[in-house]
């Protein structure tokens, strides 16, 4: 079992890299615990800088250095840096065009029973609104350090959503298919594509209970197929149309709302390109349940046995539609 969490990952990159680059600058609220960036601020003094709990200060801030040449990288957690700082990431960071990385740690419903004041399940529809703003959810530590590196290769703005806890790996070290803001398609065997029934279509921490399900799904004899939409913005658009037209029945998984999220973007784009039966699972319009993340999870039918026995409960009313 995986103990390196996705932010782990980040720092881990980052302190590599700033050894030969000294405008890598890092940015904290009162984070740097949250953040695993302890060990970067302790590295690189010099290239660290703690604002205190003032996330409209933090994006500011690494707004203006960046207009300086610093690569800034800026970290707090999703909740608050997805609202409170949101004006500053609207107009310091996207319209302004400065290199400012948002990097939203414990996201989701990462911080469990502290509610709905520290859930951010807003925060894809929120950024992915606003012009020449790229989001981002990885899935895994592995695909996290491919998408920091990459992400340190240009100078254009993004936020990157990360996750508190540990996940299971989905990629192998040395062996992870990464090219920026394309999807991965899971699922395909050693002689070429399935045909699969049902297409999984998922982001972030959401892969892998997308993957479990697959796997249950298949073996009850449907073939199913997982999209990793890491890159939510800009939405691969063409793969998960080559996908769609492949299958009966579109799912989407998130940690997110209902609105505004991946599950309006699949269902936007498979309506207007490949019109067919589309279901969204997500967190629901209401105040979450209090509880660990995978207790969550489960509550609301987010693991591999609840999108399983949704997957499986359309295809079942589709068949009584058409006849079947």
């Amino acid at each position: 079992m995986n103990k390196v969490p996705n932010r782990q990952e980040i720092c881990n990159v980052l302190l590599e890299a700033a050894k030969t680059d000294k405008d890598i600058v890092v940015l904290c609220s009162d984070s740097r615990g949250s953040a695993s960036l302890g060990a970067f601020a302790k590295a690189y003094p010099g290239q660290f800088v703690e604002v205190g709990i003032a996330e409209q200060d933090l994006v500011g801030i690494a707004a203006g250095l960046a207009k300086c040449g610093k690569k800034a990288y800026a970290a707090s957690p999703a909740c608050f840096l997805s609202t409170r700082s949101l004006e500053q990431a609207k107009i310091d960071a996207a319209y302004s065009d400065t290199n400012v990385k948002l990097i939203g740690i414990s996201g989701g419903i990462s911080y469990g029973a502290l509610g709905m004041s520290h859930h951010s399940a807003q925060d894809i529809a929120g950024l992915s609104a606003i012009p020449n703003m790229r989001v981002y959810l990885p899935s895994d530590r592995f695909q996290t350090a491919c998408l920091i590196r990459a992400l340190l290769q240009d100078e254009k703005p993004a936020y990157i959503r990360v996750g508190r806890n540990a996940v299971e790996d989905i990629y192998e070290e040395g062996n992870v298919p990464f090219t920026l803001d394309k999807a991965n398609v899971l699922g395909d065997t050693e002689k070429g594509r399935t045909e699969a029934e049902v297409l999984l279509v998922a982001c972030g921490e959401m892969v892998y209970p997308a993957l479990q399900g697959a796997k249950k799904l298949q073996e009850q004899g449907i073939g199913a197929k997982v999209v990793d939409m890491y890159c939510l913005k800009p939405f691969d658009e063409e793969t998960l149309v080559r996908e769609a037209k492949e299958a009966r029945l579109v799912v989407t998984v998130e940690e997110h709302s209902p609105y505004g999220g991946l599950g309006a973007m699949v269902s936007q784009a498979v309506a207007r390109c490949c019109p067919k039966k589309t279901i969204n699972l997500s967190l629901p319009d209401s105040p979450v349940v209090s509880g660990r993340s995978g207790e969550v999870f489960a509550y609301y039918g987010l693991d591999g046995e609840g999108i399983s026995k949704r997957a499986k409960q359309a295809l079942e009313d589709m068949g009584k539609d058409d006849g079947r």
